[in-house]
This record gives C-alpha cells, sequence and structure tokens, in this order.
C-alpha cells in the first residue's frame, strides 16, 4: 500500500489554523463535538470573553457564554465577509436572541462552519455533533453554510439510559440523547453501507424456519409480480400455480433446481426461500441505540469530560469514507476520531487549544498503536527551551497546568486527574503503566512537573510519594537544571530490578530536563510488553464490533 502523507496534530485556536493551514477542498470528512452544555464545564477552542488572547492560547470555558469583544468582533466579521445567507441569517438570530451568552456562542461557530466547508471536498461530507441546548440554532448554521439541500439526517443517538432528569422538581423528561447532523457539499458524496445486525426478536419472527440437515434459518418471500401481466410480469405454471412470476421460465427453473422454490402445501403459491447468512443486516437507521457510552470500566476511557466511543466514531468514519482519505476533527478534545481514523488506515487532521488534550491524544495514540503508530507532526507546541519558558511563565490562564500536560506528553504519560479540583496535591502529575511479567498486572511510573526553582525537598517528597503510591519508578521532570544534591538525592533510591529480568536496571528514581526530553531523552523503564497506559488493540485488524459495511464504496 502507497506510504500515506503525515497526519497532523495542531495546538491553536482552530479559526486561524484552518485559514492558515489546511487548504481548500482538501478534506473528505470533518467530525466534530464544539462543546455547549448548560450543565458542565468544558476546554474549548475560543480566547477569552473579554477578548484578551492568552500567549499560550488557553482559555477555560465554564459554559456560560458571554457577550463582549470577542464576539462582536466574530460577529461584525461575518455580516461583512462571510457568505450571504450566513450573514443575512446571523442578523436575524441577534435580533431574535439579543446580546446573549447563546448568541455569542453562535457568533464564534458561524466562521468555524464556513471554514469548514472551504477546506471540505465536494464529495465530502460534515458530522456536527450536538446536543440539545445549542443543536436548532447549530442546525440553522449548518443550512446557511452547506445549503439546506444538502442536509441528509438528524442522526439520534442514545448516549446513556435512564437518570435523574425526571426527578422531583425537574418537571421535564430525562435527556439521555445527543443529535449528530449530517451534511454534504454536494449531491455527489462518499458513502459506505452500513449494517446493523437484526434484533433476535425480529429473527424468530420473520426467519423462524430451520433447515434440518444444515441449521440454516430462512423466511419465505413472495416471488408473484407486482401488478400482475399487466406490468409485464411473464405469466406460466409454476408447481400447479398459474400467477404472473418476477422471474423469467429459465431464471424460475434454476431457483427450483437450486432448492430455492418452496411449495408448502399443493396447491399453494410457491415461495422463494431467502436464508438469514446471505442477509447482510438492517441498513444503517438514523436513531442508534446500540452504541453505548464510554463507561467507567471501559478500556478507552480516558477521564475525559466529552470522551465520545469509539464505535460512535468508527460508524461514522466507515460509512463517510474511504482508506487513505483525509478525516478532520477541529474540536478534538482527547482524539477518538483521530485515533480511530489511525485504526482505520485513514489520514487525520486534529486540532485543539489545550496542552491536556494534546497531551491526552499523543498519550492515546502511542499506547494504542505503539511501533505501529504512523509518523505524525505536532504543530503549534513548544519546539525549545525558549518557548517552553514562555508557556511555563503564563500565569493569567493557568498556564501552570498546561506545561504540566505539555511535558507529560513529551513522555506518552496519562496526565493524572485534574490538580485544580482534587484539593491537596498528591505530588503526582502523570502515569505510565507497563508490563514486565506476564501475571497481567501493570506496573507504575509515576511523574511529578515542576516549572519553577527545584531543590533537593522535591526529589525527598518524590521518594515518599514514590513509596506512599508503591509504584516501582519515578520520574521528576524539570525546567531548570537539576543541583547535585537533587542528583545524589535520586541516585539514592537505588534501581528498580525487573523479576524476570535481572540482569536489567533501572533508576528507582530519575531526573530529567526539558531541554533533555526536546534533545531526545526518555525516561527509563521496561519496554519488554506493550505500555499499558490504555487499553491496546491490535493495529491493522480494525475492530468491527457490531457494525458491516460493503466492500467496495459508491457515489450517491
Amino acid at each position: 500500500m502507497t506510504t500515506l502523507p503525515a497526519n497532523r496534530l495542531y495546538f491553536g485556536d482552530n479559526l486561524p489554523i484552518l485559514r492558515e493551514q489546511i487548504a481548500d477542498a482538501s478534506v473528505d470528512l470533518i467530525y466534530l463535538d464544539p462543546p455547549f452544555n448548560s450543565n458542565s464545564t468544558y476546554n474549548v477552542l475560543f480566547r477569552e470573553r473579554s477578548g484578551e488572547e492568552s500567549a499560550a492560547q488557553i482559555t477555560a470555558f465554564e459554559d456560560t457564554w458571554r457577550w463582549g469583544l470577542e464576539s462582536e468582533t466574530a460577529y461584525r466579521e461575518v455580516v461583512a465577509n462571510g457568505p450571504h445567507h450566513l450573514a443575512n441569517l446571523l442578523q436575524s438570530m441577534r435580533g431574535f436572541l439579543g446580546q446573549n451568552d447563546m448568541m455569542a456562542y453562535l457568533a464564534m461557530m458561524a466562521p468555524r462552519l464556513a471554514e469548514l466547508h472551504r477546506v471540505l471536498k465536494p464529495t465530502g461530507s460534515i458530522y456536527l455533533h450536538c446536543d440539545q441546548t445549542a443543536g436548532h440554532l447549530l442546525r440553522l448554521l449548518l443550512d446557511a453554510v452547506f445549503g439546506a439541500v444538502n442536509f441528509k439526517t438528524q442522526i439520534v443517538w442514545k448516549r446513556t439510559s435512564a437518570h435523574s432528569d425526571t426527578r422531583q422538581g425537574r418537571r421535564q423528561h430525562g435527556r439521555i440523547q445527543d443529535n449528530i447532523l449530517f451534511a454534504t457539499k454536494s449531491d455527489e458524496w462518499h458513502w459506505n453501507p452500513v449494517y446493523t445486525p437484526y434484533d433476535r426478536e425480529y429473527i424468530e419472527e420473520f426467519y423462524r424456519h430451520i433447515e434440518p440437515e444444515t441449521g440454516r434459518r430462512y423466511t419465505l418471500n413472495d416471488m408473484t409480480g407486482p401488478g400482475g401481466a399487466n406490468r409485464g410480469n411473464p405469466e406460466y405454471e409454476v408447481l400447479g400455480v398459474t400467477r404472473a412470476w418476477r422471474y423469467s421460465r429459465e431464471r424460475m427453473q434454476e431457483l427450483i433446481d437450486e432448492g430455492r422454490v418452496v411449495q408448502t402445501n399443493p396447491g399453494t403459491v410457491p415461495r422463494y426461500k431467502r436464508y438469514l447468512d446471505e442477509m447482510p443486516g438492517i441498513p444503517l437507521q438514523d436513531i442508534w441505540t446500540d452504541i453505548p457510552p464510554v463507561g467507567s470500566r471501559s478500556a478507552e476511557r480516558l477521564n475525559y469530560q466529552t470522551q465520545k466511543p469509539e464505535a460512535l466514531l468508527e460508524r461514522i468514519i466507515r460509512s463517510s469514507s474511504n482508506e487513505g482519505d483525509l478525516i478532520l476533527d477541529p474540536f478534538c478534545g482527547c482524539g477518538t476520531a483521530t485515533a480511530v481514523a489511525e485504526r482505520l488506515n485513514r489520514r487525520w487532521i486534529g486540532i485543539d487549544i489545550t496542552h491536556l488534550a494534546v497531551s491526552l491524544m499523543r498519550y492515546r495514540l502511542h499506547s494504542a498503536f505503539g511501533d505501529g503508530l504512523r509518523p505524525y507532526d505536532v504543530i503549534g507546541d513548544p519546539k525549545d527551551l525558549a518557548s517552553a519558558r514562555a508557556l511555563a511563565t503564563e500565569s493569567a490562564h493557568d498556564g501552570r497546568y498546561q506545561f504540566q500536560y505539555w511535558a507529560l506528553s513529551l513522555v506518552e504519560a496519562l496526565p493524572a486527574r485534574d490538580n485544580r479540583r482534587r484539593g491537596a496535591d498528591s505530588g503526582i502529575d502523570g502515569n505510565i503503566n507497563f508490563f514486565d511479567d506476564n501475571s497481567g498486572r501493570a506496573k507504575r511510573l509515576i511523574i511529578q512537573v515542576k516549572s519553577g526553582g527545584v531543590s533537593v525537598a522535591d526529589i525527598r517528597d518524590l521518594r515518599g510519594t514514590l513509596e506512599r503510591e508503591r509504584a516501582q519508578i519515578a520520574l521528576f521532570i524539570t525546567l531548570n537544571a537539576p543541583t547535585r544534591p537533587m542528583l545524589q538525592e535520586a541516585a539514592a533510591a537505588g534501581f528498580y530490578e525487573p523479576e524476570h529480568f535481572p540482569e536489567h536496571h533501572f533508576p528507582r528514581v530519575q531526573i530529567l530536563t526539558i531541554e533533555e526530553l526536546l534533545n531526545g531523552a526518555a525516561a527509563q523503564y521496561p519496554r519488554f510488553a506493550p505500555i499499558a497506559t490504555y487499553g491496546n488493540r491490535p493495529t491493522g485488524r480494525p475492530s468491527r464490533r457490531r457494525i458491516r459495511e460493503t466492500p467496495q464504496s459508491s457515489f450517491v
């Protein structure tokens, strides 16, 4: 197979990245899940409401959009320079909604949808994931940009089972669904029919016959021609019954010889035997109830608040793209779309503005695919010591934590739970789990990141955390050079020796500077088996789960 061009992961605001980095008509499929939910907190790809731009391009967003300089600027830009229908719609929306949180959100989304239309190929598709908070308004924006005639389906995804929305005092129906708006750029688009398995009740009712010789289930279908002879169907006798049939005499005789024509009793109308195992399944419908959300025990789970299940993205990517196509997720979060695109041998572009998301994506890709991961570029993150220091000193928008997330991505580690919500600092910023035996139980490397001044006390504390957590190895990542006492304290911790590989020795406490990591240094730990920080799935063998697809694509 031809080597595919490098994949790309961008750190930054998706609007200028789309405008400056993504070529016209270059993308085959777009999936986006722009965050807006009235009861949640998200990291998103927009600047602060005050209009100030963070030097590190970081924005923490509590989902309470407020009209301000940034949204006013975005609104005026679309009205002055945007597509005609979009400009008219946005003005009407402002007249209806006023200058409120929702209008600010729509003003920010409008130019991004216009750019997504530009980068999409004429045969491409877009899937816009939304909930009931803003979905109806996003549909209007989508129609204004892509044309109402190109809107294809509103998919309903049952994302959860019944819950407490209906509890006393709420006086509303339980909210258990998300919507996915599916549109195309033109009247010809990539489409691979996808089928889901028949329900057991359907099989028992409609394929109730079983061949004693083979055990194959089958149903009996009508062979008479619709409309009779008046519609041009040939009329003749079959097994003593004269009718206008769907098939010619020659074809009917072939079916009889093959045992595919069944007459249950003499004189009854012969019927066609159709086997269950010959049917591909039920053509995919617009209500999806067979894909559960990412559960607390799921191997996919990354503790990312808005994480979507891989099966959901697999269904979308399989149905609307082919191998080698380019998939774009401009709000990539923890990278479900890009991970699935990688597994299904598609090219991909992911964009996110937080180092938390970039760190999670890099960890997820390396952990899931290991040496099978195709090369990719990370664009927009610090590449040298000076830019790393600039990120570390950014404090107005929580830069300290973003520096931690970025540093953890350098060693392909999973960030620990959000320190900002944890209360007392546990002394652990990230983890790497690894295997060095056949027990099936992972060993643990804990990581601490420091962007400020460091001393030997930090290493003593880390040694204490190592013992308390019963981890095997600890890594201290520092922006500043370690002192000699720090190196001596780390060396005093001794070595970790895997039981089954006694000839291998790994320092129990290790110190790496950011400069060393940027120059290619790596943590030392057993790599005799795949890293276990993420649910590993064999590469090159896509999981079809409950989804099937036809072998070739078609244009509709």
